[in-house]
């Protein structure tokens, strides 16, 4: 079963026990004649939502690529997660504001047999339901339904807590009912926000996950002539898809037509194994014991040994200017050339020397 197919089946569930469980609460309440029941049970079918606006969301993200929409509709995962995400928070400022009521006029539970039934029912169906469709979401790396999954839990909680107070209330005459929701709220509010920002960083244009560049440069460095990969860039459009460009060092005596094969092979794996669009452009490396190898090796060693500097990649030296451009990747603190131009003055004081500071976009 495929990504999509599977968000779908668990967001089904989802809704499924959330209706049983409203029906289970509509018909305890109104055997009891209880009119707080019904009304949590009302309160059961619009937690479904969630699992609905995963559904609606997954379906629309799965529109094929059209005239307006060339890369597809996968990015609308990350809107049904922001909705979601927002629920949840919205669920916890609402805790909260009840929360400071209960503080401000303590009032005394009062607890049937029927009604305890209820809620102990009510937080054990949530508590599996909740832990179930996160560990889905976070399986398939699902936002929205990760954000869902929360939702319940957070859910199960409140109930749990307010059960708690009660106890003690009657217990011991303690009214800790505001004080254990205002707890909870501020962690429902904290990981509503946490939430948020996932979605929004992707639609931001947040990194690539460090293992998957890893993993592309090792998997692109192993292939033959390779002699380095550099620029890494990643544009998520959805869980399913990328778009990207890099490029790759290759020897300066391979031929046209060796490049072009090289290139088109990068370009299958990561389409195969990654789902990503990537286009690879080239960078010559010197071999031999030419003018251009000497010059090169000369540069990167002098960068390489300097402060700040990551990375030193795409040498060029034209024989018919006499002049050499180089890229480097330094850190953030570095913003322009002149940290690095005085050294490669030094060690090349007839050659006109051009650097590039690049910028890090995957790592």
């Amino acid at each position: 079963m495929d990504r999509s197919k599977q968000i779908i089946r668990t967001s089904v569930i989802g809704i499924i026990a959330n209706v049983l469980l409203a029906a289970f609460k509509t018909f305890v309440g109104i055997l009891a004649s209880s009119v707080a029941i019904v009304l949590d049970a009302v309160n059961n079918l619009s937690d479904a939502l969630s699992s609905v606006i995963t559904i609606a969301g997954t379906k629309l993200s799965l529109k094929p690529a059209d005239n307006t929409h060339p890369f597809g509709y996968g990015r609308v995962e990350y809107f049904s997660a922001i909705i979601i995400s927002a629920i949840v928070l919205t669920t916890g400022i609402t805790s909260m504001v009840e929360s400071i009521r209960k503080i401000i006029n303590p009032v005394e539970p009062d607890y049937t047999t029927v009604t305890l039934i209820v809620i102990i029912v009510a937080i054990i169906s949530k508590l599996v339901l909740g832990l179930y469709v996160r560990g889905k979401g976070r399986q398939l790396q699902s936002d929205a339904l990760t954000a869902s999954g929360s939702d319940a839990l957070f859910d199960a909680v409140i109930t749990l807590a307010t059960l708690v107070s009660a106890g003690i209330m009657l217990i011991w005459n303690v009214s800790l009912d505001g004080y254990l929701g205002a707890l909870i709220s501020v962690v429902i509010i904290k990981a509503g926000i946490e939430m948020l920002a996932s979605p929004i960083n992707q639609l931001l244009g947040a990194n690539a996950p460090t293992d998957l560049i890893h993993q592309i440069k090792k998997d692109i460095s192993g292939m033959d002539q390779v002699q380095g990969v550099y620029d890494i860039i990643l544009h998520s459009y959805g869980p399913n898809l990328s778009i990207g460009s890099l490029h790759v060092g290759v020897p300066d005596t391979m031929t046209a037509g060796s490049i072009h094969s090289l290139t088109r092979r990068i370009s299958e794996l990561m389409i195969q194994k990654y789902n990503i669009v990537m286009t690879v452009g080239v960078y010559s490396v010197a071999t031999g014991e030419s003018r251009q190898a000497e010059l090169q090796k000369t540069v990167i060693q002098t960068l390489s040994r300097q402060e700040h500097v990551m990375q030193v990649h795409g040498f060029f030296y034209d024989p018919a200017t006499g002049k050499v451009s180089v890229d480097v990747v330094a850190d953030r603190s570095i913003t322009d050339d002149q940290a690095f131009a005085s050294q490669l003055k030094a060690a090349l004081p007839d050659i006109p020397v051009s650097i590039v500071i690049d910028h890090n976009y995957s790592e």
